[in-house]
């Protein structure tokens, strides 16, 4: 599959699909950023992409995000849809710094990959379900 890229700076790393290694991309902040405890920011990351009709891509920090630069993405997981895709429509990563940080231009601070949209859903009340109890919310334990 192909997408249509935008960046927004030659200062960042072009994306590249790792095949073998893991589906999900990484992405680069674009600017250099300085965040103290408690800061909110929207970093840019230097690219728009138009998503192929019937897609949409979920962004989400990568494993070592929050060790290495003490962010949390507020919204938990970004969800971009297909119609995000004009020429202004750069994609950012909101985040809530928890400590004083420093992230530097081209640093992989977060990650994405892309789903098919979720196919047509009708429900249909029942009185009963018909699988096995696990016990309930938080049964499997701690162990």
């Amino acid at each position: 599959m192909e997408l249509k890229i935008k960046y927004f700076t030659d200062k960042i790393d072009r994306l590249e699909y790792i095949d073998g290694k893991s589906d999900w991309i990484d992405m680069r902040a674009a600017e250099d950023i300085e965040l103290k405890k408690g800061d909110f920011k929207l970093i840019p990351l230097g690219v728009a992409i138009e998503l192929p009709k019937g897609y949409e891509a979920h962004m989400v920090p990568r494993s070592s995000t929050f060790k290495n630069f003490g962010i949390i993405q507020t919204n938990s997981c970004g969800i971009i849809d297909e119609t995000y895709c004009g020429d202004n429509d750069q994609w950012y990563l909101p985040v809530l710094a928890v400590r004083d940080t420093k992230i530097s231009v081209n640093d992989r601070i977060c990650q994405f990959r892309i789903f098919e949209h979720q196919p047509k859903i009708t429900f249909t009340e029942v009185q009963r379900l018909g699988g096995k109890d696990r016990g309930g919310f938080g049964s499997t334990g701690k162990n």
